[in-house]
């Protein structure tokens, strides 16, 4: 007699039974929010950071609960294990409800409850499924609600995103920095309005985009350390119903351990259930950075333009053919990549602040969509920042020569000169060296209004950009 091996299991819920691939990690709830949410095609599982800080808060809940004597050894044990293993990497395919779901987050947390469970009772001995020795709620989620877990486990998942960007970020600033120091002393004009104004360097107008980027790390920093009050042991609205006397600050202290991170539990639980501002501030400081990282980015193409008609003072690294029917042509691809990153996130914070403001009463049901665009785009910025440097910012080259004639022949050099002519005088210049074509410093050099040499002293490029000693 031949015996088949059962290609499915049976699992019941609120609604009624339903079959279970046999060798799934996940269970019926997980199935259900498959059903239900088949929106973006976007798991939860591609998000490790958000993976890993589930696993993070079942295992300090775990612990606790293990420490309180509410969870025996060998349950306590497995469930551990199995986090750890998540923690490392494990399972995270089998995360597999989408990003976008209703509920509050209760389907990611089911999703992680079942997978946790049922790797646990691998652990134990047991087949998947098997319930009865250890169960997804009575056991992984013992003491919890979704309510407290999800929005712990989003902080710190977003916390862990945006130490990401802060090293992409200081990786960016530093190639500033770099590029900044090798154009030190290369002379250009610099515009207020598209139209002349008074000369600097290439390496002040580089140094610039270095400190935009330093005072932003300052402000994400600042906006980050908010997310380390958390929630968890409130359960379901904060008035720690089911949760045991000294479950709070015993879970904190062991998710502080797990994560390394310094967390701390919020003084009123039921303000820290619903509100979202926390999020609302980190979102308003990205879109900050979106935004002027998208205005570097707007002067590189500008700059980089051309290369016959357009500025054509620096020069782009050329990393791709840039038409398929103009030979030669190569396009501010990498910038453009950036542009369009940046657009996404300055959008994503109108998603963030419109689902802050939705919430209502003792929860907000719209977390997930906070989740995703905080942290999706936290990581987008981090690997657009990153392109930018090495595969555009560190390869730029400056045409000298080209920009020193522009300085010599613009109108703008006059304001330099406004002190020592005065301004009527230098006004008369402007005016003619315009009609005219000719330069400023010939102009008066021909009128007499300065010596040669105190002009040849005034228009030098140190003292034309005000440029200090090298530090």
């Amino acid at each position: 007699m031949t015996t088949v091996t059962p290609i499915t299991r049976t699992e019941h819920d609120l609604i009624g039974d339903r079959e279970i691939p046999v060798d799934a990690y996940w269970g019926v709830h997980t199935l259900r929010a498959q059903e239900n949410f088949p929106i973006t095609g976007i798991t939860i599982g591609t998000s490790p950071f958000l993976v890993e800080a589930l696993a993070a808060v079942k295992e300090a809940a775990a612990a606790t609960n293990h420490e309180l004597g509410l969870l025996d050894d060998d349950r306590y044990a497995a469930i551990r294990q199995a986090c750890e293993e998540i923690r490392a990497g494990a399972l995270h395919d089998e995360f597999v409800v989408d990003v976008m779901q209703g509920g509050a987050g209760t389907s990611t947390n089911m999703n992680a409850n079942e997978v946790v469970a049922n790797r646990a009772l691998e652990i134990l001995g047991h087949a998947k499924g098997d319930y009865a020795f250890l169960h997804p709620n009575e056991h992984v989620n013992l003491s919890q609600s979704t309510n407290d877990v999800y929005p712990t486990s989003v902080k710190i998942a977003i916390i862990l995103a945006t130490h990401a960007l802060l090293e992409g970020m200081e990786d960016l600033e530093q190639s500033f920095a770099r590029k900044a120091a090798e154009f030190h002393d290369v002379l250009k004009m610099g515009r207020t309005q598209l139209q002349d104004a008074v000369p600097m360097t290439l390496g002040q107008e580089f140094n610039t985009y270095a400190v935009m980027l330093a005072e932003d790390r300052s402000r994400l920093s600042e906006a980050v350390m908010m997310l380390h009050e958390i929630n968890l042991g409130a359960t379901a609205i904060g008035t720690q119903l089911n949760a045991p006397r000294g479950y709070v600050p015993l879970a904190c202290e062991h998710l502080a351990r797990l994560t390394g991170l310094p967390l701390v539990s919020a003084t009123d639980l039921i303000e820290a259930t619903q509100d979202c501002g926390a999020f609302v501030q980190l979102s308003g400081v990205l879109k900050r950075i979106a935004v002027k990282l998208s205005k570097i980015c707007n002067d590189l193409r500008l700059l980089s333009s051309g290369p016959r008609a357009g500025f054509n003072e620096i020069n782009l690294p050329a990393v791709q053919a840039g038409s398929s029917i103009m030979p030669g042509k190569v396009n501010p691809v990498i910038p453009e990549v950036v542009n369009q990153v940046c657009f996404q996130v300055i959008g994503m914070d109108v998603t963030v602040t419109m689902a802050a403001e939705g919430g209502q009463l003792q929860l907000n049901a719209f977390e997930p969509v906070i989740c995703y665009s905080l942290s999706s785009g936290l990581w987008r910025m981090r690997e657009a920042m990153r392109v930018l440097a090495h595969r555009c910012v560190d390869g730029i080259t400056a045409n000298e020569d080209l920009m020193r004639r522009e300085v010599e022949n613009s109108i703008g050099l006059v304001t330099a000169l406004n002190p020592f002519i005065g301004y009527a005088a230098a006004t008369e210049v402007a005016k003619e060296a315009l009609m005219t074509g000719r330069g400023v410093a010939e102009l008066v050099l021909e009128k007499g209004l300065l010596p040669a040499e105190q002009l040849a002293a005034i228009l030098r490029p140190e003292t034309l950009a005000n440029l200090g000693p090298r530090s």
